[in-house]
């Protein structure tokens, strides 16, 4: 019996410490956003222009000359990388109307911090823009133990969402 309950222990605490995972491909993730036929891919070139604003928003992590994205009318969708504490998380953010409609977490490779990618709080971005000063108009709620990581989810929220700004999507 104490076997088969060290066992069990284990077995839980292992779950609970490996938050890595893949969640969402992107193909699922933008058909979710744009249903079975997902638009042509676009790209944002980060010009003079954009450059100071992105690396202001993350801090200088974002190394890419030009960004990808998906746009069908006014919605766009973005898949980005920013790095958690060591790893980069994989998130796909769905924009229309300048607001946030989706944000899925799709790859999380950390070994901790994985919480952010449940409903609950990924579902805090849902209808969050962008102020003039390139903060989220609303405050998230942190998770304990996922700081670094919740930084990251927020980071590429302000980052779709003045991207999205720049494209001809935007209202």
């Amino acid at each position: 019996m104490k076997k088969v309950l060290v066992a069990g222990i284990l077995l839980l605490i292992t779950c609970l410490v490996s938050a890595k995972g893949a969640y969402m491909t992107s193909s699922e993730f933008l058909e979710k956003a744009f249903g079975s036929e997902a638009p042509k891919i676009q790209a944002i070139w980060i010009k003079e222009e954009l450059k100071k604003v992105v690396h202001k928003i993350t801090l200088g992590s974002l190394k890419k000359l030009r960004v990808k994205y998906w746009v069908k009318d006014d919605r766009t969708a973005w898949i980005l990388e920013e790095v958690g504490k060591e790893l980069p998380i994989t998130i796909g953010v769905v924009i229309e109307n300048d607001e946030i409609v989706n944000l899925e977490i799709l790859t999380f490779r950390e070994s901790r911090g994985g919480e952010v990618r449940y409903p609950s709080f990924t579902n805090q971005f849902s209808s969050l823009r962008l102020e003039k000063d390139h903060s989220l108009n609303k405050h998230i709620d942190g998770v304990t133990g996922a700081t670094l990581s919740v930084r990251a989810v927020k980071k590429v929220a302000r980052l779709a969402l003045y991207l999205h700004s720049r494209t001809p999507a935007a209202s």
